[in-house]
């Protein structure tokens, strides 16, 4: 059975910083690429950042030199470190993992950034 498990959302004022991090287990972890997309209210759910197997990574262009995403193959983790984070980056935060046909997504962590 495949899970994908988030934690490390929360409540942070503007400016402050988060770590996400997503459990795998029941796949491969070390093949499957991994995102982090986020959902806010009323708006399309969208990639925020992605790690392929080979650690290659691309970002949205909104969080840029803010966010910063990363696996520990030894522990099946991928990681999403927030800093300078804004109000617009309010939203449920979404760990995928996808390798060709499969496809697989976790609960979701809430990220609030308010004052």
């Amino acid at each position: 059975q495949v899970q994908l498990v988030e934690s490390g959302g929360g409540l942070v004022q503007p400016g402050g910083s988060l770590r996400l991090s997503c459990e795998a287990s029941g796949i491969r972890f070390g093949i499957y690429a991994m995102g982090w997309y986020r959902q806010a209210p009323g708006k399309q759910r969208e990639l925020v950042a992605g790690v392929t197997s080979n650690g290659s990574t691309n970002y949205l262009d909104s969080v840029k030199g803010r966010f910063t995403i990363f696996r520990d193959n030894a522990k099946n983790r991928v990681y999403l470190q927030m800093n300078s984070l804004k109000p617009e980056d309010t939203a449920i935060y979404l760990c995928n993992a996808n390798f060709v046909y499969l496809d697989y997504w976790g609960q979701g962590t809430q990220v609030t950034v308010s004052s």
